[in-house]
């Protein structure tokens, strides 16, 4: 960490300049969404958010700049960079499109968003195991404040594997109570807090499942994390049946504001909904399960080679390994 700390600690022209073009792009995101909404794209803004507008630029920003420090032979697979940006795009896309503007007049279009939000971008971003690239792109009081001891003590609290689960699956339950659902539907600042507690909470959840890491320096164990993954895969199957075989308008607030594809009713509506909540749930569970089995895979091999690189002979082990074509490079 102290290596990151001492690495362009002077602004430099060129980041004041894309500071500036940032705001710039963003004050014209939000005027246009204010005043001409109806000119823009469908990739355009339908409701103009500065906080997710410069989470999703700053943090690519500085993920980029962190790769250009990076050294090469430290630097993370392309795949690890790709998925850190589909991610990130992702997220993107579901709250600040047109496609927020279709979750707020279809049920199974916003559990569709909420999946993405909670689960596929947050999936995505853990994956990539960005942090070690985004310290050296980061403002070096930004990197202290993440890395103080406040912040790891509150990390270490709420990724603690039961603490986790239960977070993961209780925010998902609290926000599809129908009369709490109704209420954030309605409420722009609920709404806005309700989108942030379901990022924020995949992005912990995810990178404490997805930590490629052995214990220590990881939370918790791999068995641990493998546990965790798939019990919180069946809560969700239940909440997805009870709202796909329901037999009445359980989400009132979509008659109410009128629905953007009339010819689906209501219980079509909420089926297909809780099909969404259902299905990708027990999906990416099996695809998390998957991959922390590969990282202990991993992290076999290269203990093994490291003891067999320590024989008393001095020679050289000799490991197959198949790391080269499941995702073995950091």
């Amino acid at each position: 960490m102290a290596n990151v700390l001492d690495i362009g600690t002077a602004p430099k022209r060129r980041d004041i300049l894309l500071y500036g073009a940032i705001f710039l792009v963003g004050a014209a995101f939000a005027w246009f969404s204010a005043f001409r909404v109806a000119d823009l794209p469908f990739l355009g803004p339908w409701d103009f958010q500065w906080s997710w507008y410069l989470a999703a630029t700053l943090f690519s920003f500085w993920y980029g700049r962190g790769l250009a420090r990076t050294p090469a032979d430290e630097r993370p697979a392309s795949w690890r960079t790709a998925v850190y940006f589909v991610g990130i795009g992702a997220i993107y896309f579901v709250l600040q499109t047109r496609f927020d503007y279709l979750a707020q007049h279809m049920f199974f279009l916003n559990r569709a968003q909420h999946v993405v939000m909670h689960h596929l971008g947050p999936f995505l971003i853990a994956l990539a195991w960005p942090g070690p690239t985004l310290a050296r792109g980061m403002p070096e009081r930004l990197v202290r404040v993440a890395s103080a001891r406040s912040v790891r003590r509150i990390l270490a609290v709420v990724q603690q594997p039961v603490l986790a689960g239960v977070l993961f699956v209780g925010l998902i339950v609290l926000w599809l109570i129908p009369s709490v659902h109704f209420r954030a539907m309605i409420d722009p600042r609920l709404y806005l807090f309700m989108n942030w507690t379901m990022v924020l909470d995949g992005i912990l959840f995810w990178c404490l499942v997805l930590d490629p890491r052995p214990a220590p320096p990881a939370t918790c164990s791999f068995a641990a994390r493998m546990m965790t993954a798939v019990i919180v895969m069946f809560p969700q199957i239940a909440i997805g049946a009870l709202i796909a075989f329901a037999t009445s308008d359980v989400y009132s607030f979509y008659a109410w504001c009128g629905r953007i594809f009339p010819g689906i009713g209501a219980l079509d509506d909420q089926q297909f909904g809780g099909l969404i909540v259902w299905i990708p749930a027990a999906m990416m569970s099996v695809v998390a399960l998957l991959l922390i089995v590969n990282a202990l895979r991993l992290n076999d091999e290269r203990s093994e080679r490291q003891e067999d690189g320590n024989d008393d002979d001095g020679t050289e082990g000799v490991v197959v390994s198949s790391a080269s074509w499941t995702g073995g490079r950091p």
